[in-house]
């Protein structure tokens, strides 16, 4: 084979080849040149343009020159040296541009990983997204691709690192709408919108190329303004005990918010609320307020407790006396009616026999007033003395009279009572005409218990 770039060849660069293989390098089988320089020049440094010539004549050798003629430093039996054909030479510089061309075009052949995406731009300006899998675009410098993970859920902490004990305060202190500063520290949890994009329109992967310079870094920016944001809407007391669930929705809601404004491409999945405090400086009496707050609302429990206990009953008692006072209303109201009612009807027969109705009503007036009174006074016109009528002694003589052979007592009261006690004790044996007799004799009566 032919030595092309053989720089240990004493000859190359001077028109004189190697020797042919096989042949012995001890013998002198160069041809004789007229023009040799004398032998004490012969190690001078050779001619540029005598090297460019011998390597043009090479190169047009390997590309399939032949040899038709001699170079004029040759004669005899040296070697030919072949003279460059213009249809092989093209013919290589062909062949060359094909294969350079096939590795150029082989060279955008790329593959796109499971949970990846793939962002192409044509000189610069974004092109497509393409999905996972194998993909094929104009090698550069006109198109180039940018592979993007979609997958990878990414996280920060806010306030702390690594550890709670690692706080971070410029970034954990914040102020509440009641003018009280907490010490808040809290994680996000985030990744990019695996969305390709509407035709024309850049997909969530190029925005966060492109639209912004340090996405993640805006992602921390919007974690802790969104917080301080929550945080300041709201009292320290709420923020500590009741809404801290509330709170890490909100700020991951105004977080997305932020970010889809800024088209970022990027969503926020979790926030998480690690640790709510007061700072350090008056952790000690934040203490005692909660334990007074506790107290408070211990007592408040105990309160409810009580009153839970206490209005059931009276509201028993006071729907009791209403439903008495219903009964007692609705038997004074039925007892009037009644009352009145009987009195309609006795009016209408007071109408039709006045006299023998207002007898009735006197006897029988009369008739309820003895029945309950034992003693009755009577002062008479006729005569200045009072009588005294024993009603109950005059009903115990009545009931012992029936015994055989009983006498009734004589004292000292009875001895005292007018003659006129024997027709009392007929009294209740008198017709109605007796009785209005001595009614119109008795105008006055009292009675007594």
């Amino acid at each position: 084979m032919m030595n092309i770039f053989n720089l240990n060849d004493s000859g190359w660069g001077r028109g004189n080849p190697s020797p042919p293989s096989g042949q012995d390098n001890n013998k002198d089988n160069r041809p004789q040149d007229t023009h040799t320089p004398p032998r004490s020049k012969e190690d001078a440094p050779p001619d540029l343009d005598q090297i460019f010539n011998d390597f043009s004549k090479r190169l047009s050798s390997v590309f399939g020159g032949g040899g038709r003629g001699k170079s004029p430093n040759q004669q005899g039996g040296g070697r030919r040296t072949p003279e460059p054909s213009p249809k092989m030479f093209k013919v290589g510089v062909v062949t060359i541009g094909v294969v350079a061309l096939g590795i150029w075009l082989a060279s955008g052949f790329f593959i796109v990983r499971e949970g990846q995406l793939g962002v192409v731009t044509h000189f610069g300006k974004y092109d497509r997204t393409v999905s996972p899998g194998f993909q094929w675009h104009i090698p550069a410098p006109i198109e180039k691709v940018q592979v993007v993970d979609v997958a990878t859920v990414r996280s920060f902490s806010v306030g702390y690192r690594e550890n709670a004990r690692n706080k971070v305060l410029p970034e954990a202190l914040m102020l509440t709408e009641d003018e009280n500063i907490v010490d808040v520290q809290f994680d996000v949890q985030y990744r990019l919108k695996a969305d390709m994009g509407n035709s024309g329109e850049p997909s969530a992967a190029a925005d966060y190329l492109f639209k912004t310079v340090l996405p993640d870094e805006a992602v921390r920016q919007a974690a802790e303004t969104a917080m301080r944001e929550i945080v300041g809407k709201q009292s320290m007391n709420k923020i500590l005990y009741e809404s801290r669930t509330q709170a890490a929705s909100d700020v991951r809601k105004l977080m997305q918010s932020i970010l889809d404004r800024y088209q970022t491409g990027i969503e926020v999945i979790t926030v998480a609320i690690q640790n709510v405090q007061p700072p350090e400086q008056v952790q000690a009496a934040f203490e005692d307020a909660i334990k007074a707050g506790q107290d408070n609302e211990r007592q408040k429990n105990e309160g409810n407790a009580y009153a839970s206990k206490v209005i059931p009953e009276a509201r028993g008692q006071a729907s009791r006396i209403l439903q008495d006072a219903e009964g007692y209303k609705a038997a004074v109201v039925g007892q009037a009616q009644g009352a009145a009612e009987r009195f309609v009807s006795i009016e209408k027969e007071y109408a039709q026999a006045p006299a023998i109705t207002r007898e009735r009503m006197y006897i029988t007036t009369m008739e309820g007033v003895f029945s309950n009174a034992s003693k009755v006074m009577i002062d008479t016109k006729e005569s200045n003395n009072m009588m005294y009528l024993p009603i109950d002694k005059i009903i115990e003589q009545n009931s012992t009279s029936v015994q055989p052979h009983a006498t009734a007592p004589t004292t000292t009261e009875n001895r005292l009572v007018n003659p006129t006690v024997n027709e009392v004790n007929l009294a209740p044996t008198i017709n109605n005409e007796a009785v209005r007799n001595s009614r119109q004799a008795l105008p006055r009566t009292r009675s007594t218990q």
